[in-house]
């Protein structure tokens, strides 16, 4: 799976060389298309693919990741667990995703999710998601001024739509544009979005979020961005993407 690899970052520090400050842990952010479980080792919650945070895991975190290990998604959407970072929180759990069409990669993501039991003031919360999307767009539609404030809605439409309560929502949009000279000019320009976002999931009984739905929505972002159809007809708050790159080669 060709997925998400930039670093989760608001440019106070990379997902990978973070120190922990509020900051940092604000922002910063195989399983199949059908079913996403069974893909760490162990049992996914500390160390090793797909997690962090000391040999035992705490209960509420230990749950929240058992959801996200038994989602199923809609087929287009491949997820896979990840090694997630070391220094964001006491636990973490990361997955990695791609929307495919046969061999191609129509978008691609990491989703973190992050647990500190004492709580974190800038979180509001004990349990933290953070996540990457990116795709490739056509020029023109890169173009389009009101392209980030779409694509910001696009995400909190994903979670409403889900009937989810977060808060503390913080992140950034950005498209960048690529353009070939000399040996390379034979390339056609390229454009690419990125969705870079956290939020805190609200704790329900026994401390534990919703995670199964917050994955859910999040997938329904990729494949927004994607530019597939929304998967329940009818949804008012999915927006297909226009004049999106043809599938890129994986």
């Amino acid at each position: 799976m060709a997925a998400a690899q930039g670093r989760l970052s608001d440019g106070a520090g990379g997902m990978d060389d973070a120190k922990g400050t509020e900051e940092e842990a604000r922002h910063k952010g195989s399983h199949n298309g059908s079913n996403p479980s069974g893909a760490s080792g162990g049992n996914g919650t500390s160390g090793g693919s797909g997690g962090t945070g000391g040999s035992t895991a705490p209960p509420a975190f230990a749950a929240a990741v058992e959801a996200l290990r038994a989602v199923r998604l809609r087929p287009q959407i491949e997820v896979e667990a990840t090694r997630a970072p070391q220094r964001l929180a006491p636990h973490a759990y990361a997955l990695e995703a791609a929307v495919v069409d046969g061999d191609e990669d129509l978008a691609d993501g990491r989703l973190v999710l992050l647990h500190d039991p004492a709580g974190h003031e800038a979180w509001h919360g004990t349990f933290r998601l953070v996540t990457l999307v990116r795709a490739e767009l056509e020029p023109e539609m890169a173009a389009d001024p009101l392209l980030p404030d779409v694509c910001w809605s696009w995400l909190t439409g994903a979670l409403q739509a889900r009937g989810l309560t977060y808060g503390e929502p913080s992140g950034t949009v950005t498209r960048a544009s690529s353009h070939y000279f000399g040996g390379l000019s034979a390339r056609p320009s390229a454009s690419q979005i990125e969705i870079r976002a956290s939020w805190t999931p609200r704790e329900g009984l026994g401390g534990v979020p919703d995670t199964a739905a917050h994955l859910s929505s999040w997938c329904d972002l990729l494949a927004q961005v994607a530019g597939l159809p929304p998967a329940a007809p009818g949804d008012a708050s999915v927006v297909t993407l226009p004049q999106r790159r043809g599938p890129q080669s994986r």
